[in-house]
């Protein structure tokens, strides 16, 4: 891994245990337009509100038909009401700390505009270069935009980067895009795999 120079982030269940956070955002939207409210069994539903975008959220779980509506409501709602539901990783900011004497760093998330919040709330921001949200790219993950374009602002090629992640579309984001993929959490293989932030560092 000598020629790695940059560490790229997905946020949700790599930086952040945000599912009861996320799901009380999106339970909030469904109650407006009188939809079932999501809960943590049921497993698809849930996985979903955890690693999709806005848009591809409320189409699957409203309609195509109440998609403009929500998404318009969804702007009205601050996500920083949500934020103390959402628990920091363990060693991150350990990691973090060691990680920006060498890399650049980033992150890359289907989230849109409440990444931003998050960070500033856990005093995180400074650490990044840049910040890749489904608002800065034409498609979302899994498909490979965010990745290319936050290699791009950091100014080093695809296979200097290292993408942390721990869903199938980060993984099949990090395929298309030709970059390396570390898959955190043991739910998605990568080319390296860890269960704790700690163990990058034994491979960088």
């Amino acid at each position: 891994m000598s020629k790695v120079k940059a560490v790229i982030f997905d946020c949700d269940g790599v930086m952040f245990e945000s599912r009861q956070a996320n799901l009380a955002y999106y339970n909030q939207i469904l109650e407006k337009f009188s939809h079932p409210a999501v809960h943590p069994d049921q497993v698809e539903r849930a996985h979903l509100c955890h690693t999709a975008s806005s848009p591809v959220v409320l189409k699957t779980l409203l309609g195509e038909e109440n998609l403009a509506a929500a998404l318009t409501f969804a702007s009205g709602l601050d996500y920083r009401e949500f934020i103390p539901y959402m628990t920091q990783e363990p060693q991150l900011i350990d990691v973090l700390k060691e990680l920006e004497k060498q890399y650049s760093l980033a992150v890359a998330t289907n989230r849109g505009y409440s990444i931003k919040a998050i960070l500033a709330h856990f005093d995180l921001l400074d650490y990044f270069a840049t910040v890749v949200t489904c608002h800065d790219v034409a498609a979302p993950k899994p498909a490979p935009d965010m990745l290319l374009l936050a290699a791009e602002k950091l100014s080093v090629s695809l296979d200097q980067c290292l993408f942390v992640g721990d869903s199938i579309l980060d993984r099949q984001a990090a395929d298309s895009a030709g970059m390396p993929f570390v898959g955190y959490g043991g739910a998605q293989p990568g080319e390296l795999n860890i269960d704790r932030h700690l163990e990058l560092l034994d491979h960088l």
